[in-house]
């Protein structure tokens, strides 16, 4: 049986700025107060503020003497930047990990099942969260701990999600673009590093649209 993931104090305080941001709970250029966010979890300041650090290294969130932390006004462009890195980086991936999941792609598979189901219900959430797993999943099986620590420092959740959530990125279906990557691994098809660059660039926010 595989042992739950346990997520440190900050990932999870990270997790919970990120879900109000997303979800609304903080607007563009609203402030998120340290102090206040403490309260709420019953923590210290001290992991929440190595959280926002984080966050403001993704570029979420900024800083400003005597204005505090305010949520980043956001463009689709902003978020475009990250896709080509992303990109490439899968490229990557993908080349080095063909032979393991040509042979074996059962890490990848049940993300594509839970995508048919939330594509079904239009649970973005649920999009959001199995995308980025198939993604990290296909990563992980390059078995280069420097690729897996790059891209994982893009902030892959946090830009698909918003994408999804803030853009309305839309794919004709998130299970069947997966699975089509899926079957070209098993038929070891030479051109799965361009498809999964293809994929990955398709699926970035197109400038022009302005977050809300």
């Amino acid at each position: 049986m595989t042992a739950p993931v346990v997520h440190s104090l900050r990932e999870q305080i990270r997790e919970h700025i990120v879900e109000g941001i997303v979800s609304g709970r903080w607007k563009p250029g609203e402030r998120i107060v340290e102090r206040r966010i403490a309260t709420e979890l019953e923590v210290s300041q001290t992991p929440v503020r190595e959280a926002l650090r984080e966050l403001e290294s993704l570029r979420l969130i900024e800083s400003a003497p005597n204005k505090g932390v305010r949520v980043r006004n956001l463009t689709a462009a902003d978020l475009e930047e990250s896709y080509p890195v992303r990109a490439g980086l899968e490229a990557i991936a993908a080349e080095l990990a063909a032979d393991r999941l040509a042979d074996d792609c059962s890490a990848l598979e049940p993300h594509v099942a839970a995508l048919y189901e939330a594509d079904r219900h239009a649970d973005g959430t649920a999009q959001v969260r199995h995308t980025v797993a198939f993604h990290r999943e296909l990563v992980r099986a390059a078995d280069n701990s420097v690729l897996l620590h790059t891209w994982e420092g893009l902030g892959i959740e946090v830009f698909t999600a918003l994408s999804i959530r803030w853009l309305g990125t839309v794919q004709q279906s998130y299970a069947e673009e997966h699975e089509a990557l899926v079957a070209a691994f098993r038929r070891r098809d030479p051109l799965i590093p361009e498809l999964v660059k293809a994929h990955v660039l398709g699926c970035a926010p197109r400038t022009g649209n302005e977050l809300p």
